[in-house]
């Protein structure tokens, strides 16, 4: 979709700013902008509280801006992590102090709390609603949902890792063919509340953290041709995945809470366009960090706490020019590179590592022997703690 020049004049009754997707990221802007005067509406295809496929970890360095929003993890029952620890399919096993350490908690509940603290707080919200399109038009957007015209002169994209928005708007990625399925399930089981276990095996890598009310989460990405193989995901877990001793005890022993998981197909970690067609893109929708790293999370959430930022500095809904625009969008993708870049780039290279076992065994060897290195890895993938 080529972009648009705000050509025509905008004379459309308007909401200051429309969020497409009612995530992390979209809930935390809904929050902040509200907060700083903005009319803010979301929209969500589904209703609170639901499940997605996420690693549900988060590194403490989002903490002290979570606590200048009046958001209190340990209140919802967050887990406390402190270790990591990575295995193989060999059965080695590599374990480290996290320097920040982190929390464990469940999309399902912070997503919902967040949601409550925004729709009290005055933000509106459209549940169980689609956007099927987001279109620039004058000095504007008018973004089609379940059939309805809504219009603003700003919208957010928070529509999470792949969505029919991305086909519409003809983001390069989307016609890339990713080869990665997510799989996730919570269940009960017997594991350490304070440690995070990256566990490899053919083709893919599974993380499992304690979430609240003594809940465990297991999320994991393989490869499509390796989950081919075997036909099914229920065969993949019994006859490749459990060929990882740390795996097989899970599968064996663990009380799994659910029918079945929850899945999400072609994950892509090509590189995102920041801005398309003058929509501002914010969390999983700008760029996703390898889940090997276990931070995605606080990453959506800085990111979030980024534009939310940049959009007060430069958007008056009464007087915005292009000159505004233009401002605003180049102000927000410098400081997003200088944030996130070089933790993506790290991210995509330590993908290539794992997920292989000669070189997943290498990795881990090689760790065992230099420590330094591990705190290194640590320290590119996760960031400072921010307000």
């Amino acid at each position: 979709m080529p972009e648009s020049r705000f050509s025509l004049n905008f004379t459309r009754p308007t909401n200051d700013i429309l969020i497409v997707g009612g995530g992390l990221s979209g809930l935390i802007n809904a929050i902040i902008l509200n907060r700083a005067g903005f009319s803010v509406t979301v929209f969500e295809r589904k209703s609170y509280p639901f499940h997605r496929v996420c690693g549900e970890y988060i590194s403490n360095e989002v903490l002290p801006f979570f606590n200048s929003l009046d958001i209190h993890v340990k209140d919802l029952g967050a887990s406390a992590i402190t270790r990591l620890e990575v295995t193989s399919v060999a059965g080695s096993r590599f374990s480290q102090q996290l320097p920040l350490g982190g929390f464990g908690i469940s999309r399902f509940t912070l997503d919902h709390h967040l949601y409550q603290k925004a729709k009290s707080e005055g933000v509106t919200f459209h549940l169980n609603t689609k956007v099927e399109d987001v279109i620039c038009k004058g000095e504007g957007f008018e973004v089609n949902a379940n059939g309805a015209i809504y219009a603003s002169k700003l919208v957010i994209g928070s529509f999470g890792k792949r969505s029919n928005l991305d086909q519409k708007l003809n983001r390069p990625f989307f016609s890339k063919r990713s080869p990665y399925v997510g799989v996730k399930y919570h269940f009960k089981g017997d594991f350490p509340p304070d440690l995070i276990q990256l566990n490899n095996f053919k083709n893919g890598y599974a993380g499992i953290v304690s979430v609240e009310n003594g809940v465990l989460c297991l999320c994991y990405l393989v490869h499509r041709d390796e989950l081919k193989k075997y036909h099914s995901i229920q065969a993949l877990e019994k006859q490749s995945m459990s060929k990882n001793p740390f795996l097989k005890q899970v599968f064996d022993t663990g009380e799994f809470l659910w029918a079945k998981p929850e899945v999400i197909n072609e994950i892509s970690f090509e590189k995102k366009q920041l801005i398309d067609n003058h929509i501002l893109m914010t969390g999983d929708t700008a760029g996703m960090i390898a889940p090997l790293c276990g931070n995605g999370m606080s990453m959506a959430i800085h990111s979030a706490k980024l534009l939310s930022e940049t959009i007060t500095n430069f958007y008056n809904p009464s007087n915005f020019t292009n000159a505004n625009r233009f401002l605003l969008e180049q102000d927000y993708k410098k400081k997003w590179s200088k944030l996130f870049s070089n933790r993506l780039i790290v991210g995509r290279q330590l993908q290539k590592v794992f997920g292989n076992n000669l070189t997943t065994n290498i990795a881990i060897n090689t760790l065992k022997m230099f420590p330094a290195v591990t705190e290194y890895l640590i320290s590119k993938t996760h960031g400072k703690p921010f307000k």
